[in-house]
């Protein structure tokens, strides 16, 4: 199993560092949470699991390092609004 070792917060992404050296960018509306949140909201994470998955405390999400690496988006837990 690939563990996180490291999570960096930019603008429009994501990035997590993993223990065997790679990157993965992953953009927030990925996770609906993420996407909604503040900047400080996003910054206020720690990883579980012993580098398993990230938690974002202030929006209770939980992401895991094996579902970034499938490379699947998250499905929204609600329906968008009705176009006008």
């Amino acid at each position: 199993m690939v563990r996180a070792v490291d999570v960096r917060i930019e603008a429009n992404m994501f990035y997590v560092v993993l223990e065997d050296g790679r990157e993965i960018g992953v953009p927030y509306n990925w996770f609906w949470r993420l996407a909604e949140a503040t900047e400080e909201q996003r910054r206020n994470w720690r990883l579980i699991g012993h580098g398993a998955g990230i938690h974002w405390e202030d929006i209770d999400e939980d992401i895991s390092v094996a579902g970034l690496l499938k490379g699947r988006p998250q499905k929204p837990e609600r329906e968008p609004a009705p176009a006008q």
